[in-house]
């Protein structure tokens, strides 16, 4: 089944429309107009915000960004100033903010039109506890203060399997802040839940290591299982663009590699 929609309010929020096998004869022919639609969407002046500029996604996310030029500004907010050595990069503005008090920096999410969203860490790294905080909470206040500040789209990498029912903390989590943010009732709330993602990390994770360089090698036969970083990104950015008619959507990894996967006219 290609998507599912509920017409009826999930949450307190309005419809979700479901994507997960869609027809990829659909996204070629949205691949034909993409020139147009940016043009389009960058008369409109809007600007963005990144959070998790620093990790790997959403370091993919800002070069892809920067690479199209859709947005009339683009602001990156973290817990530390990032150094860049391309003068492409001098136009960021950067908001330095403390995670734990993020009430005092909602003027770093004010004036925004769209929202990113690639903050995360892992059990592993930060704990249980601090997985949840980051995972959860800082992404949630963070969707909280965009939405005070007038932002109308907000786009999350979340993962597939998310849950908010599962036994698994990750999955719970994820799952858990996609239904949380929904309740804010953005204009447009995209949610993307890749598998596997094929990316270079900076930080040492041995068991994911192994998994991507496997799941690399045998790509095509695991194409459900796992995707490549930049195709997320672009997935991503293309979907700004587009106008679907329900406010809160879910892409699922085929979704998303049929929209970002190379159909993408740059």
């Amino acid at each position: 089944m290609p998507f599912l929609i509920f017409p009826q309010p999930l949450n307190g929020a309005a419809g979700l429309i479901y994507f997960e096998d869609e027809d990829p004869v659909k996204y070629r022919s949205m691949a034909e107009d993409m020139k147009t639609l940016e043009e389009s969407f960058r008369q409109q002046n809007n600007s963005c915000f990144i959070l998790g500029a620093s990790g790997e996604t959403g370091r993919l996310l800002l070069q892809e960004l920067l690479e199209r030029n859709i947005f009339s500004k683009i602001t990156l907010i973290g817990r530390r100033q990032l150094t860049f050595e391309d003068k492409v990069h001098e136009t960021l503005v950067q908001e330095v903010v403390d995670f734990e008090k993020l009430d005092d920096y909602a003027a770093a999410f004010q004036g925004h039109d769209v929202g990113y969203c690639c903050l995360g860490t892992t059990r592993a790294k930060a704990g249980a506890e601090g997985f949840i905080r980051v995972d959860h909470d800082y992404v949630l206040k963070s969707a909280e203060l965009a939405k005070a500040g007038g932002c109308k789209q907000f786009h999350l990498e979340s993962s597939r399997g998310a849950d908010k029912n599962s036994n698994f903390l990750y999955l719970k989590v994820k799952g858990q802040v996609e239904a949380d943010i929904e309740a804010l009732s953005f204009d447009r709330f995209a949610i993307y839940r890749p598998g596997v993602l094929l990316v270079d990390r900076q930080e040492s994770r041995p068991a994911e290591w192994m998994a991507r360089k496997f799941l690399s090698a045998f790509s095509a036969v695991f194409s459900s299982m796992s995707i490549p970083g930049q195709v997320v990104v672009k997935a991503m950015v293309s979907n700004t663009l587009l106008q679907p008619e329900q406010k809160t959507e879910i892409l699922e990894n085929k979704a998303i590699i049929n929209l970002g996967g190379g159909n993408t006219v740059k």
